[in-house]
Order: C-alpha cells, then structure tokens, then sequence
C-alpha cells in the first residue's frame, strides 16, 4: 500500500549512540570534528532534522559518556557545517529564563536562515518510580510542571513575536515572574531572596530580542510518553514525538494528542506527531540482534528503553514505518543505538530503501525546517 504522505525522518544524537555501552571508534566524542560528521552524515541521507540531546545526567545511569556538551552551542558550530538539515537543540524548561532561550534559538535560527528548532524537555528535580506514576500525588505536581513549561513556551513565542513590554509578557504568566529588587541601590549584601519560588523566572526589563526569525517561530518540539505530555504537546507545539510499541498504540496516541489538540483551541493547526524508535541496523538478517547482544554483554544488562527497540534490517525497518504510518504518524525520530554504525545504516540503506518504495525525498524540497515539514510560516501578530 503507497503512504498517503511522503515519511519524515530524524535522528536524535546522543554522544556515542543510545546504548550505553557504545563507544567513538572515530575519536573524542567531545570534538567538533564527531558531531560534525554525524550531522553531515545526517544531511547526505536527506533527512528533515536532528536533535541534539541534553538533559541532566545522573551518575546512577550507567552511560558510558558520563558529560553532556551545552547542545544549543553544539548546535551553533555545526550550523556552518551545514546547508539544508534542521538542528534542534534540547533545552530543560525547569532550568532556562525565557529571554535567553528565546534569543537564543531565534539566534540560531538566523545563522542557520530558517532550519532552527527547539526540543523542549520537563525533567522533574527528583527520579520517579514507575509504580507511582499514576498516583494523585505524583500526578499533581507533573501537572505543574507541564503548565509552568506550556507558560513558559508562551512567553517564548511572544518574546520571537517581539513583544518586549514587561506587562504584557507577565500577563502571559501570572505569578511566574519573580519580583526585581525593591532597592536596586542597596547594599548587596542586604538584598532579599527574589519572591516566589527557585524556579520562578527572573524580571525582565525591555529585553534585548533578536531579528524575527525567517521562520516566524523556529520549530517547537518535544517527545511525550503519557496523557499529560501529550495535552502539553498538543497546547504549545509543533512536532510531538511519542513512544509507542505497536500500530495500535500509535493510532490511539494520535487520537489522544488530536482530541487534546480542539480541546486547546487549536484544531485548525498543524501539529505533526511523530514516534521514536531505537535502531540496531545491519543488512544482514540476525546480525543486528547479534551486536545488540554483545552490547548487553559489555554493559552487564539488556538494554531497554521507553520507545520500541527495532532490531533488524534496514528493509525490515522500513516495513514496520509504513505500517505505523498508516496509524496517522507523520514521521519517525530515530534513535541509532550505536553510533555511526546505525546512523549509516539510515542514511545508506533505509533511505534508498525508502525512496525506492516513493515514500521519501530525493531532494531537499525547502530552505527552512518549516518548509520541509510542510509548516506554515508563523505571521508577526498585527498589532506589533
């Protein structure tokens, strides 16, 4: 059966790949000359974008790279090594100030001229136990959070639309701004805290923006697992990325997000949602499996994951796309779980695979991410 839409494809890079006992066979995983290869490698294979990863790492999880690069300065070295592909930077809602993320990313969006986006991430300050998720008093204070992050992505978006009134931005947030200092000329050493709490944002005063970006907006994206991520996706972004584990669960996912997306007031938008996938990939049928085993082997454990693993061959994979496509994903992000074994392997051998079948470019079709994921330009409000 043909796709009724062309597949969209992205790679999220994390260091040396997503199993953590994955190495850098090509040298420091920590150099420009490694991100930068990985990324071109990405663009060659005509992909629509990558994320860059950055969360906070907790010694407990076993990775074998135990340090993050800052992903938004990542990002901006490799926008000179790129032309076409979009980069998208993870930034931490719970530790950014909107005017500097928001400078930030449209900052990238104009060294990139329209190929920047901004993968947005709430990470709570404490681990979770599975078995409470679900309980009132783990639900409620996820509840906070994900309102404080759709505020926060509001203010953002009014700061990219230029408004730089302080009273308009706060009244975009209530309460979400912590006071200035009553006595600027005071002693500092006699200031009091600023009022609210630690993750209150600070005070702005006629913050500097940068140039509108060339796409309006620069690309809002986050990847969501339950209802709650799903209603904050469907209220503040562009692309929503989520983790099923068959086509079934795919296609009651995206009736979920659709449903919270008219209950957000925004039915007549394009939100595009999309699923993650983790890929072992080899040409050969079992040995994808095979290194995936002597990888646990290395670690000590299995290596599992919140998305679905895919070990197979490249045409395998793209059997199993097409089949979750017609459950109304858009595209996929993969996740190569070794790195630049699996990235190749997308690049090289699932993507003429793909093609050969009708169902992805053979050309950049755009010059922006917007373009190339068939979303509209965000117009400057007219009252500005």
């Amino acid at each position: 059966m043909t796709a009724s839409h062309p597949l969209h494809l992205a790679v999220a890079l994390d260091a040396t790949g997503w199993h953590p006992a994955s190495g850098a066979p090509d040298g420091d995983p920590y150099g420009l000359a490694h991100w930068a290869g990985l990324v071109e490698e990405a663009e060659r294979g005509l992909l629509d974008f990558v994320t860059l990863e950055d969360p906070p790492k907790r010694p407990a999880d076993g990775s074998a790279v135990g340090h993050r690069l800052d992903a938004l300065l990542v990002a901006a070295a490799l926008a000179a090594r790129t032309e076409h592909i979009g980069l998208v930077p993870t930034g931490v809602l719970d530790q950014v100030q909107p005017t500097r993320i928001a400078r930030a990313i449209a900052t990238l969006d104009q060294l990139t001229g329209g190929r920047a986006g901004w993968r947005t991430q709430v990470t709570p300050a404490r681990p979770i136990v599975l078995a409470e998720l679900f309980t009132p008093e783990v639900q409620r204070p996820m509840a906070e959070l994900f309102e404080r992050a759709a505020d926060l992505v509001r203010v953002v978006r009014a700061l990219w639309d230029g408004v730089d009134d302080e009273k308009e931005l706060r009244a975009l947030a209530p309460g979400r701004f912590a006071p200035a200092d009553p006595d600027p000329h005071g002693s500092f050493t006699t200031i009091e805290p600023l009022g609210g709490t630690a993750g209150d944002w600070l005070t702005i005063d006629s913050p500097a923006l940068a140039p509108r970006s060339p796409q309006g907006h620069p690309l809002v994206f986050t990847l969501a697992h339950i209802s709650l991520p799903y209603r904050y996706g469907a209220r503040s972004a562009d692309v929503v990325s989520v983790t099923p584990h068959s086509a079934e669960e795919a296609r009651a996912t995206v009736e979920e997000i659709r449903g919270a997306q008219a209950a957000a007031g925004r039915a007549e938008e394009t939100v595009h949602v999309f699923a993650d996938l983790v890929v072992f990939l080899d040409a050969t049928p079992g040995e994808a499996a095979a290194r995936k085993a002597r990888l646990d082997e290395a670690h000590g454990s299995e290596f599992t994951s919140d998305a679905h693993i895919v070990t197979g061959t490249p045409g395998e994979l793209a059997e199993l796309l097409l089949e979750w496509q017609r459950a109304g994903l858009f595209g996929f992000r993969l996740r190569p779980g070794e790195l630049p074994h699996d990235l190749t392997a997308v690049t090289r051998e699932l993507v003429p695979e793909l093609q050969a079948r009708g169902v992805f470019r053979k050309a950049y079709e755009a010059g922006t991410l917007r373009g190339l994921l068939g979303l509209p330009l965000r117009a400057a409000p007219d009252t500005l």
